[in-house]
């Protein structure tokens, strides 16, 4: 797919930001006498040379502008739409927030595209900030919509802990190709470019503790549902969005036509058996995250998964790799969640338990920062052009170095590791098997004689080839959802029973990691779209 020519601005940014950490890498293993190939021990792993970084410290590049210049590699949409009420200035030194503006000038207009310049137009594309109700609580949101077509059914995407809506570039073009469906992409609240309030907690119970973090989260996403007036939505979350998207159908029942979880956080059990063995190092999910380079993982392939199980359609699921989860089980069960076999390093296990995030280091790095970061981005995003690198690399330095809001809730929902303190295993089961009021709200204030159960959501676990998050946690939860709509539907009617909808099924996306929306972006689309298609023929037959 060719990415389309960006403009001015965006352009001057990538000047502004000096040479990429891709191209910093490569240099290196060309062994061109660059600076980058004298750094010294660390040279190897933090990509970008001092100078380099300095550089990029000193240009200071807004996060509007990063992620304008991101989304301007979206194929047809030449200026992307960027509102800058919120990234369009440096954090502050004596704020805890990011700074949000009112003003008309700081509003982005919406971007049309026709038939003409846009074979799948004409569509409206859209930046803007949702103001929510108390003090500096905003969600950036970035939206696609079908023109000149009825609107019949709304995707909602979340992104990953410290990440932003901008790293879903690869995939705005192609899911809003769907007719009748429009696509919105948020930031959560205190990540991204949405407004960064003081993160809080009161309680100190530690399940209470639990609920509170991440009701941070979630009723931020019911709140902005309510303004944008949206009865039902598919709802897509990456990451640590996966979790949140799962507390959020469990809080907020009756919302979702189908929820999507992309390589999901937090699902297995806690790993720290007693008697568990000792791993090699390069075992630990956070290991692999910062180490693994896309580049391999994207040209490389699993061979524990025949090729029957890495192609589109029906073919693409776990059914063929199943026997790769037994042998990682120490049981063979393969409802059983492997684990690590070794606790992290206690500095690190310290660090985490002080909530002190990566984040705040990269900001009190200083101009050492930028560099910190290519640590990550030059493996990362090793696998796209030179350029897309670069745009990504600044956008993602631009956004790590933003005031902390919402990524102190990390040590309260994970522990270190990064499994839940409260796992996802244990109450995924109830996703869309809540009592609702007949008008689909919840139950809290409603007579038991006026409730109903939920009919069920479809569930769909999507994972990378190449994952390094435990995909046996999507085999337990495919099962325990299944285990349960059996035994639901064991006392239903025959009504109720061929008007369920639950189910849960899991995905493989050949030559992708963690990141499978950005590792294999054309087949995670295709995988989407068919998910997308089978929610508008479900409601055709309601």
């Amino acid at each position: 797919m060719a990415a389309a020519t960006t403009n001015g601005s965006s352009g001057d940014i990538r000047t502004r930001s000096q040479q990429s950490p891709l191209a910093s890498q490569r240099a290196k293993e060309s062994n061109t006498p660059t600076e980058e190939n004298r750094k010294g021990r660390f040279g190897g792993f933090f990509t970008l040379g001092y100078k380099e970084g300095f550089s990029q410290w000193w240009a200071n590049v807004p996060a509007a502008a990063a992620e304008h210049a991101v989304l301007s590699y979206i194929p047809y949409l030449r200026k992307p739409p960027t509102h800058t009420q919120t990234g369009s200035a440096p954090p502050s030194t004596n704020s805890h927030s990011m700074p949000v503006s009112d003003t008309a000038d700081r509003e982005a207009v919406p971007v049309r595209t026709n038939s003409i310049t846009d074979p799948f137009g004409p569509r409206q594309w859209q930046s803007q900030l949702v103001k929510l109700k108390g003090k500096d609580r905003a969600l950036n949101e970035f939206s696609i919509e079908r023109l000149d077509e009825p609107k019949d059914h709304d995707l909602v995407i979340l992104h990953g802990y410290g990440a932003g809506l901008g790293f879903f570039y690869k995939n705005f073009e192609g899911l809003s190709r769907v007719p009748g469906w429009k696509v919105y992409a948020l930031d959560l609240l205190g990540m991204g470019r949405s407004s960064r309030p003081p993160f809080r907690l009161h309680s100190k119970d530690r399940q209470r503790s639990i609920t509170e973090a991440e009701d941070w989260f979630v009723d931020a996403l019911e709140e902005w549902r309510v303004k944008r007036n949206l009865d039902r939505f598919t709802l897509l979350g990456h990451s640590l969005g996966g979790y949140m998207a799962v507390a959020y159908a469990l809080k907020f029942p009756g919302h979702l036509n189908k929820l999507i979880l992309a390589s999901p956080v937090g699902i297995p059990e806690d790993p720290y058996a007693v008697n568990a063995e000792m791993p090699d190092p390069s075992t630990s999910a956070l290991t692999n995250e910062v180490y693994q380079d896309q580049e391999a993982t994207t040209k490389g392939s699993n061979p524990n998964i025949p090729d029957s199980a890495k192609t589109a359609g029906d073919n693409n699921n776990f059914l063929n790799a199943r026997s790769k989860a037994q042998k990682a089980s120490p049981s063979g069960d393969e409802t059983t969640p492997s684990t690590p076999r070794r606790p992290l390093p206690k500095w690190l296990t310290y660090l985490w338990d002080a909530n002190i995030s990566p984040f705040s280091i990269v900001r009190w790095s200083g101009p050492l920062g930028p560099r910190l970061v290519s640590g990550w981005t030059s493996r990362r995003f090793s696998h796209l052009p030179p350029e897309e690198a670069q745009a990504l690399h600044t956008y993602a330095y631009s956004l790590f170095r933003q005031r902390g809001s919402g990524e102190y809730a990390l040590a309260y929902i994970l522990a270190p590791g990064a499994f839940a303190r409260s796992p996802l295993i244990r109450r995924i089961q109830g996703v869309g098997r809540q009592m609702i009021a007949p008008n689909g709200s919840a139950t809290s204030s409603v007579a038991v004689a006026q409730q109903r159960r939920e009919s069920g959501v479809p569930v769909v676990f999507l994972y990378g080839e190449q994952d390094w998050m435990d995909i046996n946690g999507g085999y337990a939860a495919e099962q325990k959802i299944n285990e349960e709509r059996e035994r639901v539907l064991k006392s239903a009617t025959a009504e109720e029973k061929q008007n369920d909808r639950g189910a849960a099924k899991c995905l493989v996306i050949k030559q992708a990691g963690h990141h499978v929306y950005l590792d294999g972006w054309e087949e995670f689309n295709e995988v989407m779209r068919q998910e997308m298609m089978d929610v508008s023929r479900r409601n055709e037959k309601r």
